[in-house]
């Protein structure tokens, strides 16, 4: 018998291409509906669960690590929004992770301009 953890684990990965990434391990990038292509939330994976509209990477680290705490947020290290690999995610403050987006994007900045 399969759990409940098991088919949503399912339903994702039946959505999921792995492809190498930045990290040590492979980026899993959801290849469904995203939150759109336009704004500051753009491209994150986004999926229906239990008659709502759910982020999949969040959904993927609950069913990894567990329910994420108030004022905490979770961070791509993978720098990749589609990807849904909870190994890639770090649960982190609304500061912190700011700040690693700001990090990346001067870091993107200077190698184009390089």
């Amino acid at each position: 018998m399969t759990t409940r953890r098991d088919r949503i684990r399912e339903k994702v990965m039946s959505r999921v291409e792995i492809v190498e990434g930045p990290l040590d391990t492979p980026c899993h990038l959801w290849t469904g509906p995203t939150s759109g292509s336009k704004g500051r939330g753009k491209d994150y994976a986004r999926m229906s669960l239990d008659g709502g509209t759910m982020a999949v990477h969040i959904v993927m680290y609950v069913l990894e690590h567990g329910p994420i705490p108030p004022r905490k947020q979770l961070d791509h290290r993978c720098r990749t929004r589609r990807c849904v690999n909870p190994d890639h995610l770090e649960m982190v403050t609304h500061k912190e992770n700011m700040r690693r987006r700001d990090e990346a994007k001067r870091f993107e900045c200077e190698a184009v301009a390089a």
